[in-house]
């Protein structure tokens, strides 16, 4: 990790590259300092124009990325270089320099490719697209056997900062696949000390669900946005903030 951005430790082709953004190395000022990539924040859209060049420029990104309007829902687009923002929440591509783009500050960005790569996706992932299954709308997009698909968890709001209440829990439960997709997500819950609440552990629900569609080989997932607030925006920390960008395409 540099000031400015982390590069994913996974085991993806040499060919495919990826890029967590943290807070540092932009222009914005407070409370959005200082790489902000969020338009729809309340930030001075110059600068954060101005953040998503220098970006595209550090990282030689000859095509316009996809970026998002993000409304945690699970629609899943073709990435294009248009420059046109597509409303969805995840997207996929299969043509060598199409970066795909999600934005973060607090939910999980879920970085997809194929051990051959040929193939690459990013989903964002809060707790709603994630139980709606965010992530079979994703890997229906690859081509091939979830075998060869590696998933990589990016920076996320850790359990212990995590409180939800008991509808979260029942929506998770009622997208269980089997007994064993039950179970492990049961585990992700532990009680909070306000009745019918729980502390979430995003990670684990994204493990369990990732495996319920036999995506095995999982990595990351050691990062906590809401604790780290010198590299990560935080939503539930600080309200009004950034937002991390998240990168993924093919050499």
């Amino acid at each position: 990790m540099n000031n400015n951005h982390i590069i994913p430790d996974w085991p993806a082709p040499k060919n495919v590259r990826t890029c967590i953004t943290t807070r540092e190395g932009g222009v914005s000022a407070a409370p959005y300092a200082s790489n902000n990539f969020g338009l729809h924040v309340g930030d001075n859209s110059a600068r954060v124009e101005k953040n998503r060049t220098v970006l595209c420029e550090t990282l030689d990104l000859k095509k316009s990325p996809q970026w998002l309007e993000q409304i945690h829902g699970i629609k899943v687009v073709d990435a294009k270089s248009d420059s046109l923002v597509r409303t969805a929440d995840g997207c996929y591509s299969n043509e060598v320099g199409q970066a795909c783009v999600v934005m973060t500050a607090d939910c999980l960005p879920i970085f997809l490719c194929d051990k051959q790569g040929t193939q690459v996706g990013i989903l964002h992932c809060g707790w709603r697209s994630l139980a709606k299954g965010i992530c079979a709308k994703g890997l229906k997009k690859f081509a091939g056997l979830p075998e060869d698909i590696i998933a990589y968890l990016g920076p996320a709001i850790s359990q212990k900062h995590f409180e939800v209440g008991v509808d979260v829990l029942e929506v998770f439960f009622k997208s269980a696949r089997s007994p064993q997709h039950a179970d492990a997500i049961a585990s992700a819950f532990i009680s909070a000390a306000r009745p019918l609440h729980f502390y979430a552990d995003i990670y684990a629900l994204a493990r369990a669900e990732l495996q319920s569609l036999g995506i095995n080989n999982i990595y990351g997932g050691g990062y906590c946005t809401y604790e780290q607030s010198d590299n990560f925006y935080s939503f539930r920390r600080d309200g009004v903030t950034g937002r991390m960008a998240h990168l993924i395409w093919l050499t």
